[in-house]
């Protein structure tokens, strides 16, 4: 669940009994899959370029938490393996005690506290917190990787298609308000859906409405519980993040004429 105003946590008939049942959904699962990235993956123009970034500089990383920030540590061990050309330059989180928090603290990396609480010392404002990422931490991009606050709005508008969130299921089913952490899981079993899986998406001002950008698909399996279904999602989360990160400081976030993001290679072919 998110939007400009809510990031959130990440993040059923499936088969029947017998072997051959799960067989069939397995390969069903496959067909579908497929199907699914062919129809949905817009074809990159060949004679189009895509250069990438001069710079062999790290571009800077704002990333948000409120929690053990899982998928913040993926995008920093890309970041260290060379799998992203960024580095994570400040964390901002509304707990300033969380796993999250603390592990940036031992790394060296800058806290910033948003919205505090009245027990916070040093906390920001809106508008101190937009500056302080611009300005004082120059942050290119920011990165929602787990946060259960209001995002202001003068942050969407200083990050404009450079901000990201990550949902843990496939938007826009299971979005909207109240959708976050196990609500969503368990929505999603409880729904019968067959199929699961993270979303990353843009970040505007409504509720899990940003431009879809990548999502990875999952089976939800007949016995699954909500816990069983959630970790299956977090392991994709914890891959596609640093994929759409990557590209996005490699400039390798594209466009479709009706605004649809989609990801290429350095070679400009469409990824899937």
């Amino acid at each position: 669940m998110h939007a400009c105003a809510l990031a959130r946590l990440s993040g059923s008939d499936a088969v029947a009994s017998s072997s051959s049942s799960t067989a069939a959904t397995a390969a069903s699962w496959k067909r579908l899959t497929r199907q699914h990235r062919r129809a949905s993956v817009p074809r990159a123009n060949p004679s189009r370029h895509v250069a990438r970034s001069s710079s062999a500089e790290p571009e800077k990383l704002a990333v948000f938490v409120s929690g053990g920030g899982s998928n913040m540590r993926a995008i920093h061990d890309a970041c260290e393996d060379g799998r992203v050309r960024g580095k994570i330059a400040v964390v901002v989180t509304n707990a300033s005690d969380c796993g999250g928090a603390n592990w940036a603290r031992e790394r060296g990396i800058p806290v910033l506290i948003y919205p505090p609480k009245k027990s916070d010392v040093g906390g920001l404002t809106a508008i101190e917190l937009t500056d302080a990422l611009t300005a004082t931490h120059g942050a290119k991009f920011v990165l929602l990787a787990g946060y259960l606050r209001l995002i202001p709005p003068e942050l969407c508008r200083a990050y404009e298609n450079r901000m990201l969130n990550i949902h843990p299921a496939l938007l826009p089913a299971f979005g909207g308000k109240g959708m976050h952490g196990e609500n969503v899981h368990k929505a999603v079993v409880d729904s019968g859906a067959r199929f699961t899986g993270p979303t990353i998406h843009f970040v505007n001002e409504e509720f899990d409405k940003g431009k879809i950008v990548a999502q990875a698909v999952v089976p939800v399996l007949a016995d699954d519980d909500y816990s069983a279904v959630a970790a299956r999602v977090l392991k994709q989360e914890h891959a596609l993040f640093p994929k759409v990160v990557a590209a996005l400081c490699d400039d390798r976030v594209k466009f479709r004429p009706d605004g649809v993001p989609y990801l290429v290679d350095s070679d400009g072919k469409t990824l899937e």
